[in-house]
């Protein structure tokens, strides 16, 4: 984590935490600091938290098949496990 500075490498750890303490995907905050999403287009079926601006912690449901919503959207309260894919800023 060295490579992404001490605010990153302590925002890492603690959004880690968070995931990790998470009984499914679902009661992962929405709003900061975690603010939990959902990604679109070429990300279709990923997520990310928040980390130190503009960097995120991106990671997808270790699932399968995946457990999907009547509008084919992902069902987060189905995901309890994930596989963390990467720290970018993909903007």
């Amino acid at each position: 984590m060295r490579e992404y500075g001490p605010k990153n490498a302590k925002r890492i750890a603690i959004r880690m935490a968070v995931l990790f303490a998470a009984p499914n995907l679902a009661a992962v905050p929405k709003s900061k600091p975690d603010r939990c999403h959902p990604l679109k287009g070429t990300r279709d079926g990923q997520f990310a938290v928040d980390l130190e601006h503009p960097f995120r912690l991106v990671f997808s449901p270790d699932h399968d098949p995946v457990a999907r919503s009547e509008d084919g959207s992902i069902d987060m309260s189905q995901v309890t496990a994930i596989k963390i894919q990467e720290v970018e800023d993909y903007h």
